[in-house]
């Protein structure tokens, strides 16, 4: 007489074997850019500050991610979260503290709270309207710091940073070893928040409002809180990213607000692709070692280049580095067809 449990176990294992098979790339394609970050760190060691400032740059760019791509604000003032944050950690290890995980976590609150502040008085706007509102706080800010030169040196920036070491061992030094890791930890704490907000039930309903607002509302969703949240939490991440650049640096100048600053995250974003966050590894990545190559080989063509680039990318690439994968698999059905 046949055993009902192991023949039950019997007709499941190849299903279960398929599953985890199909399974593993995707688990293993997970790891590819912490694994590539680390594997930089020992094999070019020489360009470690290069290294350090894609990290930064893709948490930046995550944070824009979540507020442009997952929730649909349009902004051109990310830089002000990004600026607050610089400067809360540096006027925080000049008059407080030279800790910096304390100067991080201020950093990171103050950016939250102005992106929450912020939201709450923009969010009931749309389209160019918004847009032009994020764009005036930034000025404002940017305004701000540049006359109020006994707090943030003006166009001198902020300098006598004296940072002490991480967890009270590490070593904030020239070499950039410890600046490395602490940009990598941080940016690997914030992707994991980040991956968990965008396929929770929040982070689903914050794409419904995006696709459309007023079906959400109709169906009782609180749509403007929703966006407020998720401005918060874009800004508080934002806000994280300055104050590692400011670490790294040790140094705070008027163009963490500017609008270069927001306009670069933007290009970064569409570089690797809105709506992924993988793609912020990529998009920055690509843009700052295309910028430092051409301002080493072609200095006074650079930024043509990355606007060819760009350009390109839009044309041929509609979501970004991270639609490769996708057109490839379209060939092969098209052949078959």
């Amino acid at each position: 007489m046949n055993d009902p449990v192991n023949s039950n176990f019997e007709n499941r294992g190849p299903a279960m074997a398929n599953m985890n098979i199909s399974m593993s790339p995707k688990s293993l394609g997970h790891l590819v850019p912490w694994a590539v970050a680390i594997a930089f760190f020992f094999l070019f060691p020489e360009r470690l500050g290069q290294w350090t400032e894609i990290l930064i740059w893709v948490l930046f760019t995550i944070s824009m991610d979540l507020a442009l791509g997952y929730a649909g604000i349009v902004t051109l003032g990310h830089a002000a979260f990004f600026g607050i944050g610089a400067y809360t950690a540096g006027l925080m290890s000049i008059h407080v503290t030279g800790d910096p995980i304390i100067g991080m976590v201020a950093a990171t609150v103050l950016a939250g709270i102005a992106g929450l502040i912020t939201g709450m008085l923009i969010l009931h706007t749309t389209g160019v309207t918004l847009l032009m509102l994020t764009l005036a706080i930034a000025a404002m800010l940017e305004n701000w710091a540049n006359r109020a030169t006994k707090i943030t040196g003006g166009d001198d920036g902020l300098q006598g940073m004296e940072l002490g070491n991480l967890f009270g061992i590490f070593e904030f030094n020239f070499f950039g070893v410890t600046a490395f890791w602490y940009a990598l930890g941080v940016l690997f704490i914030w992707f994991l928040i980040a991956y968990r907000i965008v396929r929770s039930p929040f982070g689903r309903s914050i794409d419904g409002i995006r696709q459309n607002a007023n079906r959400m509302r109709a169906i009782g969703t609180p749509v403007w809180w929703r966006l407020v949240v998720m401005y918060g939490v874009s800004a508080a991440m934002a806000g994280s990213a300055g104050a590692l650049t400011s670490y790294k640096t040790e140094f705070v100048g008027l163009t963490v607000l500017q609008l270069l600053t927001s306009g670069i995250v933007a290009v970064m974003l569409i570089l690797g692709g809105q709506k992924t966050i993988y793609g912020a590894f990529f998009g920055a990545a690509i843009y700052i070692m295309v910028r430092d190559t051409a301002a080493e080989t072609y200095p006074f063509l650079s930024e043509a280049i990355i606007g060819i680039m760009l350009i390109l990318v839009v044309l041929f690439l509609e979501d970004g580095v991270m639609s490769v994968p996708k057109i490839l698999r379209r060939r092969p059905k098209k052949a078959a067809e």
